[in-house]
């Protein structure tokens, strides 16, 4: 005579007993979550028990960087900062003659206005150490291009009234 193979059979004695109390137990906790859910909305909606959940207090800091990584604006907020530590980044004395303007986060261009002819062309020619120190700082292919720019010319509209059309001192020669 063969023994018949229990792994195949149905649970008997203590097994039976132990997958009935399981069973007990998760129907048990399915009733008991439902009737807190209940228990819930009749009271007007979650309350904050004794354990940590999203909607305990948050340190401010905590608070402003999870915002900041919910509306992706960490690249946005890493370029504000070099725009605030200029002259630690680049030094005081380029930092004395040209200043960022504007980023421009598609394209990923920092444009950068100098005071004086020689000085764009000399933040030109450093342009690409400029680029890698930038993003050696904050964050690998933030900045692919610097724009520098020379300083504006004046104005060419004089005095309080204009003529419509007037271009200004070359409009004779057209």
């Amino acid at each position: 005579m063969t023994e018949p193979d229990r792994s195949s059979a149905e649970p008997a004695g203590v097994d039976l007993a132990r997958v009935a109390l399981r069973a007990a137990r998760e129907q048990a906790r399915a009733q008991g979550a439902a009737a807190q859910q209940k228990k819930q909305a009749r009271r007007g909606g979650l309350r904050s028990g004794a354990r940590a959940d999203g909607r305990d207090p948050l340190p401010l800091a905590s608070a402003i960087t999870r915002l900041m990584t919910e509306r992706g604006w960490e690249k946005p907020a890493a370029v504000g900062g070099v725009m605030g530590r200029w002259p630690q980044i680049v030094g005081p004395d380029l930092a004395n003659h040209c200043v960022p303007e504007r980023y421009d986060e598609e394209a990923r261009v920092l444009t950068v206005r100098c005071d004086s002819t020689p000085w764009a062309t000399q933040v030109r020619l450093l342009a690409p150490q400029l680029v890698a120190r930038l993003n050696k700082d904050i964050g690998p292919g933030t900045v692919t291009f610097l724009k520098v720019l020379g300083p504006s010319g004046p104005s060419r509209r004089y005095g309080p009234l204009r003529a419509p059309g007037s271009k200004g001192p070359g409009d004779t020669y057209g």
